[in-house]
């Protein structure tokens, strides 16, 4: 059997647990937060190593958002001291990161959410045809959200659903005003999109060729990258093989997962993924191991 090259090095597996969806589309999505702490806690157990979480209400913002945040996640950090994790941005834009500095300030971060660029969301009517909006971010808001993350010394969570956010993102890398710390998220657009049945679906799709494309625009800037499957199930896909096999990490979780059929828990995710790291030979990371391989300025 051939050694795999990259066995040994340890695999990050993210869990991104909620985001908004509803318990209509999948019973276990954790809303509560007495639910997000069982979660977390089950996610951490089952292997994955860092959790990304919406609170009850993204329309928060400031003191409010931070609040909400931290009635789940102080709890967390009791029962399991040092545990990773990162909020996302609020609907006010995303250079609206006051909740983030205040969660700093109350219990520590080390990642934060940067999304830089522009994505449909949207359905189709009756015709076939798209009706929607523009989940946009200006260059404006994105060098604001850098900068204030470079500040704090905390490492960039990107969202890559078009190639553009790539480019974009590599344009402040090759500057040298990337966060020290940065990683780069590749979503792919599954068959369902970002909002379930009849929905448009975004960027390249969860496929060998996709990955190379991607692979192939990042080139050896040596930034470290996940894969994820929005709209879709990563799991049916061969995407957390050859990010396990090339050296990335593997991002799963119920907020991008659709499926009109499956319901899992996230738990039940990360399970299945480090069944596949256990033969393939590369071992979990933890937090530490996390926080090297991701080039953390706060490891």
């Amino acid at each position: 059997m051939k050694r795999n090259p990259k066995a040994g090095e340890p695999l990050v597996v993210a869990v991104s647990i909620n985001g908004e969806k509803s318990k209509e589309t999948n019973p276990h999505v954790p809303r509560s937060h007495d639910e997000i702490v069982a979660t977390a806690l089950a996610c951490y157990a089952a292997g994955a190593s860092i959790l990304h979480a919406h609170n009850k209400d993204v329309g928060l913002t400031g003191e409010a958002a931070a609040e909400d945040y931290l009635a789940a996640w102080r709890r967390v950090r009791e029962a399991r001291p040092g545990a990773l994790w990162y909020p996302t941005l609020t609907r006010a834009g995303g250079a609206e990161l006051e909740h983030v500095k205040l969660i700093d300030d109350a219990i520590g971060l080390e990642f934060a959410c940067v999304d830089p660029g522009a994505v449909a969301v949207a359905r189709l009517d009756a015709d076939g045809l798209p009706s929607g909006r523009y989940y946009a971010n200006s260059f404006d808001q994105i060098r604001s959200a850098f900068a204030q993350l470079e500040e704090r010394r905390l490492g960039a969570q990107i969202a890559i659903y078009e190639p553009a956010y790539l480019r974009i993102t590599l344009a402040y890398h090759h500057a040298g005003r990337l966060p020290p710390g940065s990683v780069v998220n590749f979503y792919f657009g599954g068959p369902y999109g970002l909002l379930g049945q009849n929905s448009l679906s975004f960027g390249l799709p969860p496929t060998r060729a996709s990955l190379d494309a991607y692979l192939d625009l990042l080139g050896d800037c040596g930034l470290p990258w996940t894969v994820s499957v929005w709209g879709g199930d990563l799991l049916a896909t061969e995407l957390p093989a050859l990010a396990i096999a090339r050296g990335g990490h593997v991002q799963i979780g119920l907020e991008s997962h659709w499926d009109p059929v499956k319901k899992p828990r996230n738990e039940d995710q990360v399970a299945e993924v480090a069944r596949l790291a256990e033969a393939a030979g590369r071992p979990l990371a933890d937090r530490a191991a996390t926080l090297a391989a991701w080039h953390s300025p706060r490891g």
